[in-house]
């Protein structure tokens, strides 16, 4: 199985994938994700304790660390990146793959500076290709939300990064002495008729008239284009998008695994990992 960590900075997304096959004259790749957990990424938290939350959660999915055969982490949290290395070698035995610059994309990126490119965004773009061909265009519901442009060819062309929702209510809440936090949700209606219900609908339509301004705009520029949301508030936001045409939970995770997979000199998609040792020797598995 392969284990695959998208870390962000509120939350950290994991899930394992299994090898099926559908087609027997394939050979079998990790394509079946069979778990898959969202929990709050915390900078403070020992190796130790991430380890135990990791084997906790393996064991209420009824899977096995040990059958773990390969990690591959995307992480915009770099403090945290020496953390989780060290729990992915103990607690599972393996070394991850980070996806950093020299890690194989067979993306071109046409930003000024690539090396600028957050990680997360790159493997978005290498799965909404892979998935739903191009052009695209991926917006990316987390800490902030990004708006990523696949060329027709499969080149990252660059996008846009604005303000998540969540720090958008939490910027209105910290700075106004009377107004409630309240959750977001998508209102009944436009016109609120209690103060809860006017935030609501501030913070949602204001929201969406800011996606989709974006999206317009994006859209003039590339053409016709695919339009992919990902993210924890994907599913609210995209059913009342006029752009956003399909709402992909796993699209992160996927694209993971394809960069796993372009990475492994084995057709099986099994990677030439390390191994470790009881005592810390590696060897080539």
């Amino acid at each position: 199985m392969l284990l695959v960590l998208d870390v962000g900075n509120t939350n950290t997304v994991l899930g394992v994938f299994a090898k099926s096959l559908t087609d027997t004259t394939l050979t079998p790749k990790y394509d079946k994700l069979v778990a898959n957990w969202r929990v709050t990424t915390r900078g403070a938290q020992t190796v130790d304790e991430y380890g135990v939350l990791f084997r906790n959660l393996f064991s209420m999915g009824g899977l096995e660390p040990k059958d773990i055969g390969g990690i591959v982490v995307s992480s915009v949290v770099p403090p945290l990146d020496s953390t989780l290395r060290r729990v992915c070698e103990r607690y599972f035995g393996h070394k991850p793959l980070f996806i950093e610059p020299g890690v194989k994309t067979g993306m071109p990126v046409l930003y000024e500076n690539p090396s600028e490119v957050g990680a997360d965004r790159i493997v978005n773009a290498v799965a909404a290709f892979e998935k739903h061909g191009g052009p695209c265009i991926v917006v990316d519901f987390g800490t902030a939300t990004t708006f990523d442009c696949v060329t027709a060819k499969g080149e990252y062309q660059g996008g846009v990064i604005s303000p998540g929702l969540g720090i958008s209510a939490d910027a209105l809440f910290s700075r106004t002495a009377r107004l409630q936090r309240v959750d977001i949700r998508k209102p009944t209606r436009v016109i609120g008729s209690t103060t809860v219900g006017s935030l609501q609908s501030g913070l949602y339509y204001g929201y969406l008239g800011l996606v989709d301004g974006i999206l317009e705009r994006l859209l003039a520029e590339l053409g016709k284009a695919s339009v992919i949301a990902t993210g924890g508030l994907a599913a609210m936001i995209g059913s009342g998008s006029k752009y956003i045409q399909q709402v992909d939970e796993f699209l992160t995770l996927d694209g993971l695994r394809i960069l796993w997979e372009r990475n492994s000199p084995d057709p099986t998609g099994v990677r030439t990992s390390t191994k470790l040792r009881a005592g810390g020797a590696a060897r080539s598995r």
